[in-house]
Order: C-alpha cells, then structure tokens, then sequence
C-alpha cells in the first residue's frame, strides 16, 4: 500500500492574519479559499502544502487538545535556498511581513547558512542554503 500525497495541517487563532502572512511572503493558495475554518497553501518546487485551521476545528478533527506554540515546539518545516543572498532576503521578507526572526541569518554548526522564523502562530519554518557554504 502508498499514500498518494502528504501534507501538513496546523493550527491557528487568525484565518485572516494567517493568509495574509503567507501571501506577503509570495506562497500560492491551495485553492481552498471558499472554505470557513481554512488557509491553504503551497510551498515549494513540490507544492507541498500546509493547511491551517483554526484551532477548534483542529482539536476536533484530532480528538484532542491542540498544543501552544508559544509555549513550545511542535514541529520545524525546512526550505531549500539556492543562495546565502536568498537567506538574507527570505529574513528581511519574514521581518517587513511581521513574522519573527528567532534565529540568523548565521552560519549553523554542520556549516550551511540558515535563518529560523516564526509565523505569527508560532509555526517555526527553517531557510537553508546547502549549496554555498563559507
């Protein structure tokens, strides 16, 4: 047996703060716009996509609580830059959307130069630029 497709779901508290977030950062709508309780979106040469919910609808789907961000980690989502440049436009991009800057630009321990952000839910996203290191 193989599943078909992936994709993440995750929760919020602003549908609308949330879209706007990620459509100042230039990702595409999954197309799921006319849907209540429900951002979209597509991220990546691959068009993974990562739904978020507002957290009621998410803890019910679950049968259980939804975890806080703010409080802790739930899961960190990677993305491929193709430049150290492009690093330092993805942080300046997430800065002028009002996202959070938690970590860089720098270069990590294994050597690739890397910033970590946060959404304004708290979702952490990692850029990565494997192909130059310094």
């Amino acid at each position: 047996m193989q599943t078909s497709m992936i994709w993440g779901n995750l929760a919020v508290e602003d549908l609308k703060r949330t879209k706007s977030f990620y459509e100042q950062l230039g990702f595409k709508s999954n197309g799921y716009d006319e849907v209540e309780n429900l951002a979209s979106f597509k991220f990546g040469d691959n068009q993974f996509v990562i739904n978020f919910f507002k957290s009621d609808r998410l803890a019910s789907s679950m049968n259980g609580n939804v975890n806080s961000t703010r409080d802790g980690n739930e899961v960190i989502f990677s993305m491929a830059a193709k430049s150290n440049e492009e690093v330092d436009q993805w942080a300046e991009l997430v800065k002028s959307s009002r996202g959070t800057l938690n970590m860089g630009p720098k270069i990590d321990e294994n050597g690739f130069y890397v910033c970590v952000f946060s959404d304004p839910d708290g979702h952490k996203f990692n850029i990565v630029c494997m192909d130059e290191r310094m």
